[in-house]
């Protein structure tokens, strides 16, 4: 099922997400409506919070990537209550967007060697070094639970630059080619 993505100003999206137990009986089928909600929105990443969930889940699919960075052949990943380690390495600026902030790509600084430990979706532990663009994609996820945008990491200049496209996500003026949901009006 394709569930709405919620959007820029929706308060679940700064709140940090709570860790997920086993002897979840609705764990499979989030994950697949997740799987199914990122395709048909033309992601590569989603993370629970952007449906609505403050849980520690992330859903991952990279191949669509791998012509131009093939570290992303065949990376699909579920990861429960993932955790990022900071290799080391220089920082390296690349576009990102985010299905959250619809209409807006901003160049943004991240490593591009992780390590990460995750649990799958059966709760069995992993842990892998992760390089290039799949490291970026594996932060901007993991960011997501901990109530952080990649908005986040601009400079306040880049974000005076944006504050339009912001406003019009917060006020409904943004249209998605998905459902999505819009955060909520302020009352007078």
């Amino acid at each position: 099922m394709k569930l709405p993505v919620y959007l820029y100003g929706c308060p679940v999206l700064r709140e940090t997400a709570k860790d997920l137990e086993p002897g979840n009986p609705d764990l499979k089928k989030l994950v697949e409506d997740m799987f199914s909600t990122m395709y048909l929105s033309e992601g590569v990443g989603l993370a629970a919070p952007q449906i609505g969930r403050s849980e520690r889940l992330v859903v991952i699919d990279a191949d669509v990537l791998a012509d131009t960075f093939p570290e992303c052949k065949g990376r699909k990943f579920v990861l429960i209550n993932p955790e990022v380690e900071i290799l080391d390495g220089e920082s390296i600026s690349r576009a990102e967007g985010c299905l959250s902030l619809p209409g807006i790509s901003e160049e943004v600084k991240r490593v591009e060697h992780i390590r990460l430990r995750w649990l799958d979706e059966d709760f069995q532990p992993h842990e892998e070094e992760i390089s290039g663009f799949l490291a970026r994609i594996v932060q901007h996820e993991v960011d997501h639970l901990y109530g952080r945008l990649y908005i986040d990491h601009l400079s306040p200049l880049r974000k005076q630059f944006i504050r339009t496209k912001l406003h019009n996500i917060l006020s409904g003026k943004t249209r998605c080619d998905y459902p999505a949901k819009y955060p909520p009006k302020k009352r007078k």
